[in-house]
């Protein structure tokens, strides 16, 4: 799809223009709330449409860089601060003796380009190494059953 397009046929200029001015002032807030210390908290729209979790969330720490964040403020969104808002930053959020060791090994530096996020090398789930390959199988499954189900969370339902 090329860019300016949209799925919704009665998408006009005038939506793409107030999505544009939208999309702004929501980075102006995310800097301003960041500046008055505000904790950001990635991640919270889960379940919208559109939001996929897991992949939304890299678009989300460019999104939070591009507003005016550092790489390394932007992983704590993603990670410390979570755990602390939720109250179990004792057993998760960081990496630390004693905590969950549940981690993502990069190919590349995020804090040099927070999109190296995506460069993921490798996952310790649960004490269990998932490596590239695995991963990719998992997501082939996950796009298969996707595609198996996406019309029963159509609106309105078809029947």
């Amino acid at each position: 799809m090329a860019q300016g397009q949209s799925l919704q046929p009665d998408f006009t200029p005038e939506d793409a223009d107030h999505f544009d001015r939208m999309v702004l002032f929501q980075a102006r807030l995310v800097k301003a709330f960041q500046e008055a210390g505000v904790p950001i908290v990635a991640g919270t729209d889960a379940g919208t449409s559109g939001v996929v979790p897991g992949f939304s969330l890299h678009d989300e720490l460019e999104l939070l860089v591009a507003a005016g964040l550092t790489p390394r403020e932007a992983l704590a969104a993603a990670t410390r601060l979570p755990a602390v808002w939720l109250g179990v930053d004792q057993e998760r959020g960081t990496i630390e003796i004693g905590k969950a060791a549940d981690l993502v090994l990069l190919d590349a530096d995020p804090l040099a380009d927070i999109a190296n996020t995506r460069r993921i090398h490798g996952v310790m789930l649960n004490g269990r190494w998932l490596d590239r390959a695995t991963l990719d199988a998992m997501l082939l499954d996950l796009a298969a059953w996707n595609t198996a189900n996406k019309d029963r969370f159509t609106w309105p339902p078809k029947r």
